[in-house]
C-alpha cells in the first residue's frame, strides 16, 4: 500500500486522541490546520507534526495531504467536510456526521460528484470486540436476535460555556453520547421503523437526558440511554432466544465482553489488548477503501450514516430540540 498522508483539521481533544493513536501505529500525519495560527503551530510542536496551517483552507489545499480528519464541533462537520472534499481529498468526519439528514446528504453528494471516499469516524464499529460481536451474530451462537439495550450516562462539565451544554454548537448528550447506542442499535438490528424518544433538557436548552426505544423489523427491539451530568454503567447487550453477549464498561471503546447461554454458562470469553486508545482501526478502513478504490465501507456504508442523522432528526422532533440555523 501506499502510505497515505494525513492532515487533522481541528486541535481539540478528540484531535489530539486520533492523532495520539495514528502515530502510535504507523501511520503518517502531514499536517495540521486551525482557526489560528499559534494553535495549529502548538498542535504541530506536541506531535512532531511538519506543518502546521493557520486556516482550514489552507491545510485541505496542502498538496501533501491525501486524506482529511475533520475534528471540529458538529455544526462545523458539513462545511468543513465540504471544503475538503471541494480540494478533492478524502474524509473521515468525526461523529455524530453532521448534525441533521440534510446535511449528512448534502456531503454524501458533494462526495459522490467529487469521486473521492468520505467516512464517519464511528470508531466503534471498527474495534475488534466489535468485529467479534457481529461474527458470533452471524454464526447464529445467539438464536434469533431480539433485544440491544446500550447505556451512555457520563458526568460532563456542567460550565454552561462548555461545548457540551451550548445549543449553538450541537451540545447536549444526543450528538455525543446517543449517537454511540443508536448506531449500535443499528448495526445490530438494522434501521428502526418507529421511534419512541424521551428528554429532559437542561438549563441551557440542551438534552441532559434521553431515554429511547426503537422497534426493528421483526418486532425486534433497541432501548438506550444517555445523559451528560450522571455516569452510568456504560455497559451494551445483544440478547437471543438461545444466548446473550454482555459487553463490560465503556462498551463503546476497546473492552471484553462474554457470550452466555440461556443456562446462565459462559460460552465465550472475549479479551484482547488493544494498542492506545484504538481510533486507528477506523484510519486502517477509509485507508483501506481508498487503496482499493471502493467508495464506501461495508462496515460503515455512508448511507447508513445519513440515514442515521435522519433517525436523529426524528428524536429531537420528539423531544424539542433543535439547533441555531434549522
Amino acid at each position: 500500500m501506499t502510505e497515505l498522508r494525513w492532515g487533522i483539521v481541528g486541535t481539540g481533544g478528540i484531535a489530539s486522541a486520533f492523532t495520539t493513536d495514528l502515530l502510535a501505529t504507523g501511520h503518517s500525519v502531514a499536517a495540521v490546520g486551525s482557526r489560528t495560527e499559534s494553535s495549529a503551530d502548538d498542535f504541530a510542536s506536541r506531535f512532531g507534526i511538519a506543518t502546521a496551517h493557520g486556516s482550514y483552507a489552507e491545510l485541505v489545499a496542502d498538496p501533501d495531504v491525501d486524506v482529511v480528519y475533520v475534528a471540529t464541533p458538529h455544526p462545523s462537520h458539513a462545511a468543513d467536510a465540504q471544503l475538503a472534499i471541494a480540494a478533492g481529498k478524502h474524509v473521515l468526519v468525526e461523529k455524530s456526521f453532521t448534525v441533521n439528514e440534510a446535511e449528512a446528504r448534502a456531503v454524501q453528494t458533494a462526495a459522490a460528484d467529487a469521486g473521492v471516499v468520505v467516512m464517519e469516524a464511528m470508531w466503534t464499529r471498527f474495534l475488534p470486540h466489535m468485529v467479534r460481536v457481529r461474527e458470533i451474530i452471524a454464526d447464529g451462537t445467539l438464536g434469533d436476535v431480539r433485544t440491544v439495550i446500550a447505556d451512555h450516562g457520563q458526568k460532563l462539565p456542567s460550565d454552561p460555556q462548555h461545548r457540551i451544554n451550548n445549543r449553538e454548537l450541537g451540545g447536549g448528550g444526543l450528538l455525543d453520547l446517543a449517537i454511540y447506542p443508536v448506531s449500535f442499535a443499528v448495526d445490530v438490528l438494522g434501521l428502526p421503523s418507529r421511534i419512541l424518544a424521551s428528554a429532559t433538557m437542561s438549563g441551557t436548552g440542551v438534552d441532559r437526558q434521553t431515554a429511547l426505544i426503537f422497534e426493528h423489523e421483526g418486532g425486534r427491539q433497541s432501548m438506550s440511554q444517555s445523559a451528560i451530568d450522571a455516569r452510568g454503567p456504560v455497559r451494551a447487550a445483544v440478547i437471543g432466544t438461545d444466548a446473550r453477549i454482555e459487553i463490560d464498561s465503556w462498551w463503546y471503546s476497546p473492552t471484553s465482553f462474554s457470550v452466555i447461554a440461556s443456562d446462565d454458562s459462559v460460552i465465550e470469553r472475549f479479551e484482547q489488548p488493544v494498542v492506545s486508545r484504538g481510533m486507528q482501526y477506523q484510519a486502517d478502513e477509509i485507508e483501506r477503501l481508498i487503496e482499493a478504490g471502493e467508495s464506501s465501507s461495508p462496515i460503515l456504508p455512508l448511507e447508513e450514516s445519513v440515514a442515521i442523522m435522519g433517525v436523529l432528526d426524528e428524536v429531537r422532533r420528539q423531544i424539542g430540540l433543535s439547533y441555531p440555523g434549522e
